[in-house]
């Protein structure tokens, strides 16, 4: 393609190593930017990019498009110290990842190198670079630029001190102090509002297919933004209801139906992230191979306590030791039941989750944390005001009543507007 000319002689060899991939999450040996082996590669990059210009101009309007600047393999060496050992952060399915200073600017940044014999290749690398080069959120990690030198795959992001969700939230070292409530509910609500405009305001929309602990970001005042976006797909558009794709993503996070069906819909986003909601509620991983049989898969040991709402407490991770506003904690395990509900039809849309949940996060904690400024749904009106400083201040039942038809919002809407479709329909 025009905009990376440079790639075509090298994605035959990339595409001639592996046809598919297999397996669960891979833990990393760094704990910075972590990644997760997935199923099979995504599909090809010409056409995703064509379908993100909308195929208009076809690929001289995606080189217009595309704000990341290029680096040369020697100023990427500069600035990470020719890649010394000393500046590793991370290291996954993609290769590894350094920390890095720009000569030019001074600026930190955290440097991916890819690993030309490792799991990931030009597909997800041409991927990544267009959509995080069209796309812009306070909740996406910022792609700053590429090198495409040779046979060289480098990315450089905006550099996340704090590392990943995963090293604050699951098998913490001794020493280190687990999250509180409110910071979870921070790091909730911040990814729940990068699904929520990778979904709602994004045109067309987009899927991230790989949402996981691993790939929520922290800055140092554990705001959260999304990264690695080589496995995001453009959703469906018009009439159609569902993309199709081969199965890709991490076992445990994979919505059922896509895993059965290979038919995407934001819906399975939705899956996913209620099961980071669950990791941040029971500090627990989506998969735990150490555990019994029956409670190696979160979900799945969380089921039947979803039907019990006076049982949801005991969900809650013993290292909040008990620290947490009961009321808002059952709310947080009913949003993540809905989200995790085995027909997709009946899970929320992520602006209804975003609604619920700015009404849990609120405490001294967690003072930046706040309902989005524009309504996401008509509930925005009615509980406009509620949320003052603490969350044991504001009026339970008001917080209830928010939380509860927040997450009714989507369903019962669209629900609604099918009937009365149906009903014009007839009547004519």
């Amino acid at each position: 393609m025009i905009c990376f000319s440079c790639f075509s002689s090298h994605e035959k060899k990339s595409t001639e190593r592996t046809n598919s991939r297999r397996g669960g999450p891979v833990r990393a040996s760094a704990p910075h930017y972590r990644e997760a082996r997935t199923q099979q590669r995504p599909e090809n990059p010409r056409r995703v990019s064509a379908e993100a210009t909308n195929e208009k101009d076809g690929t001289k309007e995606a080189a217009n498009n595309i704000a990341a600047q290029t680096f040369t393999f020697r100023e990427l060496a500069a600035a990470t110290k020719n890649f010394r050992q000393e500046c590793l952060v991370g290291e996954g399915g993609f290769g590894r990842v350094y920390k890095g200073q720009l000569e030019k600017t001074g600026q930190i940044v955290a440097v991916k190198q890819l690993d030309r014999n490792g799991l990931q290749g030009n597909r997800e690398f041409l991927v990544e670079v267009l959509m995080l080069s069209l796309l812009h959120h306070q909740n996406l990690v910022n792609l700053i630029g590429y090198c495409a030198d040779g046979d060289q795959r480098l990315l450089v992001y905006e550099y996340m001190p704090l590392g990943s969700l995963e090293n604050h939230l699951l098998d913490l070292p001794l020493g280190q102090a687990p999250l509180d409530w409110f910071t979870r509910m921070k790091i909730a609500l911040g990814a729940a509002k990068g699904l929520e405009y990778l979904h709602d305001k994004a045109n067309p929309p987009v899927i991230y297919r790989d949402l996981k602990s691993s790939n929520i970001l922290l800055d140092k005042e554990f705001n959260s933004k999304l990264s690695d976006f080589g496995l995001a797909k453009l959703g469906p558009t018009g009439d159609k209801t569902h993309v199709s794709s081969r199965v890709m993503g991490t076992y445990g996070y994979c919505a059922p139906e896509y895993q059965r069906t290979g038919q995407l819909t934001v819906k399975s986003d939705v899956y996913s992230f209620g099961v980071v909601l669950l990791e941040l509620i029971t500090g627990r991983r989506a998969i735990d191979t150490t555990r019994q049989t029956r409670e190696q898969n979160l979900v799945s040991s969380a089921e039947p306590i979803f039907k019990e709402p006076t049982r949801y407490t005991e969900l809650a991770d013993p290292l909040l030791e008990g620290n947490f506003p009961v009321k808002c904690f059952n709310q947080a395990v009913a949003v993540a039941a809905m989200c995790l509900h085995g027909d997709a039809s009946m899970r929320p849309l992520m602006r209804d989750v975003v609604t619920a949940l700015s009404y849990l996060g609120l405490g001294p904690q967690t003072g930046s944390v706040s309902p989005l400024p524009d309504p996401a749904s008509p509930l925005d009106e009615r509980v406009k005001g509620t949320n003052e400083n603490n969350c044991d201040e504001v009026s339970a039942t008001e917080r209830e009543r928010a939380v509860a038809e927040a997450l009714e919002w989507g369903s019962t809407s669209r629900h609604n507007k099918a009937r009365a479709m149906a009903s014009i329909g007839s009547s004519v």
